[in-house]
């Protein structure tokens, strides 16, 4: 395949798949995201040129793909995540069909559970959730909050750091009990991990000083990690 498309994981550099790993290691090409641990940058070729996205628009993204891919070079387009997973991965497959440029998807582990995860939120558990409604929260104005605040379940905002606090004030003004167990993650599954947990009236002000980006996830899973945390404790 002239260009794969791989997941990078939800940040820690060790939870890339194996297959992903193998492709960045014989790239000609690198493309990768901001966010992207520069642990897995370095495990690029030297000679390999590597090219940071977050210097061009996606429609340029989409061209340096495909020519690179026309010239017949090993490119590997590394994403946050997973490509598909609010990754634009959709996007720029279709920019690389219609090119008729060979292409690979190399999912990768996404952070819609592996971060609340890392954390000790399951986001299902038997007897409290078993559905799951993730979305992107950075345009918090525009979200259908009167369907968020009904769905049953987890919610899973992505984007949400710097708007938990609207987005809070918005679930709740469509029905949604200020008394939600809610828990921001910043850096989520990383070193600089982050977590704050509160009732989702008050998360605003309990996580106004952790870093984004941030994920955000609301609903009585939450709960959960406190009991895992008293459990791990009286077992210690």
């Amino acid at each position: 395949m002239s260009v794969a498309l791989v997941g990078a994981g939800p940040g820690d550099p060790e939870l890339i798949t194996v297959r992903g790993l193998a492709r960045l290691r014989e790239c000609d090409v690198l493309v990768y995201d901001r966010l992207v641990a520069d642990e897995l940058v370095g495990e690029a070729p030297a000679e390999a040129l590597r090219i940071a996205r977050d210097d061009f628009k996606q429609q340029d993204v989409n061209k340096l793909l495909v020519m690179h891919g026309r010239n017949g070079r090993r490119v590997v387009r590394l994403k946050g995540g997973d490509p598909f997973v609010f990754g634009r991965g959709g996007e720029e497959a279709l920019a690389l069909a219609e090119a008729g440029v060979a292409f690979e998807l190399v999912p990768g582990v996404s952070s819609i559970a592996a971060v609340p995860e890392s954390v000790g939120i399951p986001v299902t558990h038997r007897g409290v959730s078993s559905t799951v409604t993730a979305f992107a929260a950075n345009d918090v104005e525009q979200l259908d909050a009167a369907a968020l605040a009904r769905v049953p379940g987890t919610l899973v905002a992505f984007m949400a750091g710097a708007v938990v606090g609207r987005l809070a004030e918005r679930l709740i003004e469509h029905g949604l009990a200020a008394g939600t167990p809610a828990a921001v993650i910043s850096a989520g599954t990383t070193e600089r991990e982050q977590v704050v947990t509160a009732p989702l009236g008050a998360i605003a002000v309990a996580a106004r000083e952790l870093p984004t980006p941030a994920l955000v996830v609301i609903g009585d899973v939450v709960a959960v990690r406190a009991e895992l945390r008293a459990l791990r404790r009286s077992a210690a």
